[in-house]
């Protein structure tokens, strides 16, 4: 059952923000529950993620989050009243046209405006009722310590590669800060609930401002369809590691359904994140990208957005920027004009492109008063004391410029910082012969894109200009390396910023290559950009999220964790706890046991340092072992010797070691050696080539033992150890290709090891003794945690099914952690394993006098590892 979404998280922020917990949020009349009546729903009435509320089947319908609305607001000068209108420009609301006229699109947001607490339900209404908007009104305070806090001071830095290595470079960890971004997601969760049907609405969540959000929803509505996107750079993990709260950010990203990034760099980094601070493991399932996250997959999707092709088009057919045009082709008449368009921030690299034109006109005099660098600097997004020095220098450097290399009527460097109209700048790209993106580090950029579009400008323009419709498009595009548009730019030169020298070679090249190949890589850009538009881009992510979502109803789903660390665990439904009780209950009514048990990750925890069983467990080992109607065999990966003298005091316990190359049927018997596996000199190949990659790998190891070798990366790097064990599995496949041999990749190990051994075979071999003895098993467990345990499931479901056996036995195949499994049942921990052990050696001995007590946590593994 789920705990309301406010428990244990707003809380952090009481005692420093005066944000009380959001009330019973303000119902909207929105489910219709009975045909023809329209009912309020309150969300918080739903406490538990199966228990979501009555779905209405009516249109589809978008619920789109995103830090700001796409609304323009002012107030009437006359009335005094708030005036709403569309933001055009804005990608929210461009990306309606990838979904269907029938869809209905919902947004949540925040307005760019404050509005007066006595206005706000007036305003909330209005803007339901005509824009399909739902205001989240945050406190002033915490608007300032969420965006310009939170947002703009620690992750906006952190994830542009900036790190606070000193007080004047970037701001250190704040909780107060931490604690309003956590408030501030809660309260735009709060207002996501007041107006989903969480069965049949999809929720798209936009940027690096909102990345908690996805917890607070999954934790009200398991089956939530959810996606994400990030429209900024997502850092290598060891940027990110370096974030005090790594771990609460990716697990609520995670709790996701899918998650978008603008190029697999940024996916790349984030899966590698994953993978380091998580231990979650990753693969593409047919073509897409999948984590497996407590039985739900979280999909990975990689496409950069587009551009609006309509509204640039649009843009161009005005009169307003015909004139425009006309204009500038007049001003800079002679010259060729290179663009840049940047907001004025640190990381645009406004600097750094005018040394690059500076170089460019000292190393090529015959270019001075013949080319012209137009910025246009658009107003910063953020304050403080980086903006400004970036401002300075800016003006400093274009003033140089000027100076030495200007003349009375021409300036190589012309500064725009003031609002320049959507129409002015789609003149300046429709005559710019070159354009310059050279940002040190940003998400995407869209300026390439609409600079494309501009240049192939539209029969109407041309028109108006006087050009002919078949006369040759050229441009010319500088991108810097580090933006998420340069991969999809493929004929764009592509520069290192910080290298001056190449940057200014580039520009040279840029406004001196031939026509025809400007043409050229022209049309390969406009036949990019005009097919993969802001349309495509959305329909592409709303029908991956489809696709990631249809099992959604398919599985059982669990709520656990606290806080931040709340999940879903999701699992077949005929996969279910093995309940100590019921298996006592069934142990008790048989006479013929077989019990099989793994070893690491079984009785010992995995990560355990102390390898060897504890007394508590040989106590009950002993205990089953003693038993007469029991057969209690450990199998288990691990050498023959480390086996008997671990349990030499259990005189009856069978043990099949190395997966059962060898086997004893108690301490008393001979070692019996597999038949079918006597040719070892395989292991003379293995050896050296294990070897190599060993001293290539560091905090590897080779294990050996009589009839296996296993290469270990656990301490080795996690990248480099997983890309090292793929590369070893497949040269051994190749070199042991004739050889009796068989090679497996296991959990940090790959394995050598004979053919025809397996534990399946030691689990088949035991039942088929039990039944030649006539005493047919009535009672079957199997509890392993890996990947050659569940050879031991199958194993044991197959020969139970013979007709040498009378009548089935009760099977308990069991695996150790939630995880997809041929097992029917399944155990959290060493744990649990250890406290049914303890179960069912009581029922075997109900007054144990040399049982000592034994303390269990019920604390999940899960949460101490995860």
């Amino acid at each position: 059952m789920a705990s309301r979404s406010c428990t244990n998280l707003l809380e952090l922020a009481s005692g420093l923000l005066d944000i009380p917990c959001t009330p019973s949020p303000r119902t909207l009349p929105r489910v219709m529950t009975v045909p023809g009546i329209i009912s309020d729903v309150d969300s918080y009435c739903n406490d538990g993620g199966d228990s979501d509320a009555d779905s209405s089947v009516c249109r589809e319908r978008k619920i789109v989050v995103a830090n700001m609305l796409p609304l323009h607001a002012k107030r009437d000068p006359e009335t005094g009243k708030w005036c709403f209108s569309l933001d055009e420009d804005s990608i929210l609301l461009q990306l309606k046209d990838g979904f269907s006229s029938e869809t209905e699109v919902v947004y949540v947001g925040s307005l760019k405006a404050e509005i007066d607490g006595s206005e706000q339900e007036e305003v909330a209404q209005k803007l339901l009722e005509e824009f399909n908007c739902v205001p989240t009104f945050l406190p002033s305070d915490l608007q300032k310590k969420f965006y310009l806090g939170f947002c703009k001071r620690q992750l906006w830095p952190l994830f542009h590669y900036m790190l606070p290595m000193c007080p004047d470079h970037g701001d250190r960890f704040d909780r107060s800060l931490w604690q309003a971004y956590v408030s501030a997601n809660k309260i735009y969760a709060d207002k996501v609930m007041e107006v989903i049907n969480p069965e049949d609405d999809c929720v798209w969540v936009h940027d690096y401002h909102l990345m908690v959000l996805p917890t607070f929803l999954r934790k009200q509505y398991y089956r939530i369809k959810l996606g994400f996107f990030l429209h900024s750079p997502f850092p290598s993990s060891e940027i990110y590691r370096t974030l005090t709260v790594r771990d609460e950010i990716l697990r609520g990203l995670l709790n996701c359904d899918l998650i978008g990034f603008h190029t697999f760099d940024y996916a790349r980094h984030f899966l590698s994140c994953c993978s380091r601070m998580l231990g979650l493991d990753y693969e593409s399932k047919r073509g897409h990208i999948g984590l497996d996250y407590f039985g739900r997959t979280v999909y990975i999707k990689i496409l950069p957005v587009g551009v609006h092709m309509g509204r640039l088009e649009s843009s161009l057919n005005l009169p307003s920027t015909t004139a425009k045009i006309k204009e500038i082709q007049e001003q800079f008449k002679g010259k060729k004009v290179i663009l840049g368009i940047d907001d004025m921030d640190i990381f645009k690299g406004i600097s750094l492109k005018l040394l690059a034109v500076e170089q460019l006109l000292q190393q090529n005099p015959e270019l001075q008063g013949k080319i012209v660098l137009v910025q246009i600097v658009n107003p910063a997004r953020g304050f403080g004391k980086d903006v400004q020095e970036a401002k300075n220098e800016t003006y400093l450097t274009a003033r140089r410029i000027n100076k030495v290399y200007g003349s009375p009527d021409y300036e190589p460097v012309i500064l725009i910082d003031r609002p320049v109209s959507h129409c002015e700048k789609s003149a300046y790209y429709a005559v710019a012969e070159c354009c310059i993106v050279n940002a040190v580090r940003d998400g995407m950029n869209l300026v390439p894109y609409k600079y494309i579009v501009c240049r192939q400008g539209t029969p109407h323009m041309n028109e108006a200009l006087g050009t002919t419709e078949d006369s040759p498009r050229t441009s010319m595009l500088v991108v810097s390396e580090f933006i998420g548009c340069s991969p999809s730019l493929s004929g764009a030169i592509r520069v290192n910023p910080w290298d001056i020298d190449a940057v200014s070679d580039a520009l040279n090249l840029a406004i001196t290559m031939s026509k025809s190949e400007k043409q050229l890589r022209h049309e390969k850009h406009y036949r990019y950009v005009s097919s993969h538009d802001v349309a495509y881009w959305a329909r592409s992510f709303s029908q991956d999220l489809d696709r990631a979502c249809r099992d959604h109803y398919s599985k059982r789903c669990w709520g656990i964790g606290l806080g931040l660390r709340f999940r879903v665990v999701s699992l077949s439904p005929n996969f279910r706890k093995l309940s100590v009780d019921h298996i006592v209950s069934a142990y008790k009514r048989t006479t013929r046991r077989a019990i099989f048990l793994d070893y690491d990750g079984t009785v010992i925890p995995q990560t355990s340092i102390i390898k060897s069983p504890s007394p508590e467990v040989l106590s009950m080992m002993n205990s089953l072992c003693k038993d007469p109607k029991n057969t209690v065999f450990i199998v288990s990966g691990r050498s023959r010797t480390s086996l008997s003298d671990w349990f030499a005091s259990c005189e009856m316990l069978g043990i099949a070691a190395e997966h059962g190359y060898f086997l004893r049927w108690d301490r008393t018997s001979e070692w019996e050696t597999s038949l079918v596996a006597a040719d070892l000199d395989w292991k003379e190949i293995v050896e050296p080539v294990m070897r190599l990659y060993t001293e290539a790998t560091d905090g590897s190891n080779i294990e050996s033992k009589e009839s296996a070798l296993v290469w270990h990366h656990q301490d080795a790097d996690p990248d480099f150890g997983s890309c090292q064990a793929k590369e070893l599995l497949d040269h051994l496949e190749n070199v042991l290709a004739n050889e009796p041999a068989l090679v497996k990749r296991g959990q940090h190990i790959v394995e050598v090891k004979p053919q025809g051994v397996s534990k399946g075979l030691v689990a088949e071999k035991v039942l088929l003794r039990m039944v030649n003895d006539g005493k047919p098993p009535d009672f079957v467990m199997c509890i392993g945690d890996d990947r050659s345990d569940e050879d031991m499931f199958e194993s044991i479901l197959s020969t139970v099914a013979s007709p040498l056996l009378p009548s089935p036995p009760e099977i308990f195949a069991c695996t150790v952690g939630r995880k997809p499994s041929k097992a029917k049942y399944y155990l959290d921990d060493a744990v649990d394993v250890v406290k049914l052990l303890q179960g069912l050696a009581i029922a075997s001995n109900p007054k144990p006098r040399h049982l000592p007590h034994i303390q269990v946590s019920f604390e999940s593994a899960f949460d101490s590892v995860m």
